[in-house]
């Protein structure tokens, strides 16, 4: 039988494909997905950072943001493979393609595809009324936490990865959806690429009133390099905050964990720009 090969990685016509029982994932975000629809249990073999849920971690890793170990992955008979539509390299898929193998891509681009991928995974694994359910929750809790936050009063926000030189991401990031549902005003969302370099000298020129960090971050390089740029609000306020960037880089239910902290860190960074002390 012919395979579909191209956006869609290399998959039987749906109707011939039986549901997977031994999946390997190629990115942290896909196991977590595949653990949230009901199937952890399906998962012989995953990324490198692959950590949540904490069972995953004594799976076999056999890929990292770069490439995959081929052998590795034929070793674990999978009958599919999930790889990660804008991240895993078309290389790589032509490659385990080309081996035989099914893969399938899943495409997330905003907080709102995470439900919708959670269903697709649930079809391919055969799992669909525990991925329903989990997508019905997600939806709820999406749509609650903008409700919550709907109406904040903005503020002008950065969200900053390293110092030397400093990068930051531009509207189409997560991240930044994040925090526009929270009331945050990406300074960068103009940027031509999702991330970028920006000088110290655009930083003080966008006057961000708030500096979100991953909390894997150099903490003391970070308020370094704000001491250097003091005339910015940020650093006048010590609006400088670390979030959980894992939970906001990966596309899955925990998310969320994510986006509520963002909304918190934004609501402390508000009443410092108002002359008030968060609790």
């Amino acid at each position: 039988m012919r395979l579909l090969l191209g956006a869609l990685g290399c998959a039987l016509p749906l109707l011939a494909a039986a549901a997977a029982q031994r999946v390997v994932t190629l990115a942290p975000h896909l196991a977590e997905l595949v653990c949230a629809a009901g199937a952890c249990d399906r998962l012989v073999g995953v990324s490198v950072y692959s950590d949540y849920p904490p069972r995953v971690t004594r799976l076999p890793q056999v890929s990292d943001a770069a490439s995959v170990n081929l052998e590795a992955v034929l070793a674990l008979r999978p009958d599919l493979v999930l790889a990660w539509d804008g991240g895993t390299p078309s290389e790589t898929v032509e490659r385990l393609c080309g081996l035989g193998l099914r893969v399938e891509m899943l495409r997330v681009r905003g907080l709102d595809d995470v439900a919708a991928a959670l269903e697709r995974t649930g079809t391919l694994l055969g799992t669909e009324a525990a991925a329903h359910a989990a997508a019905q929750s997600y939806r709820q809790r999406l749509q609650g936490l903008r409700a919550r936050w709907h109406g904040a009063r903005p503020i002008r926000a950065v969200y900053q990865i390293e110092t030397a030189p400093a990068y930051t991401v531009n509207r189409d990031s997560p991240i930044s959806e994040a925090m526009s549902l929270c009331g945050g005003v990406n300074v960068f969302a103009g940027l031509p690429t999702l991330a970028a370099p920006v000088s110290a000298e655009a930083m003080l020129a966008a006057r961000p009133e708030v500096v979100i960090f991953g909390g894997e971050e150099n903490a003391a390089g970070i308020r370094t390099y704000w001491q250097r740029l003091s005339g910015a609000p940020a650093a006048r306020l010590d609006n400088l905050y670390p979030v959980d960037a894992n939970l906001l880089a990966r596309a899955a239910p925990r998310v969320l964990d994510g986006v509520e902290q963002v909304c918190t860190v934004l609501d402390h960074a508000r009443l410092r720009r108002d002359g008030h002390e968060p609790p």
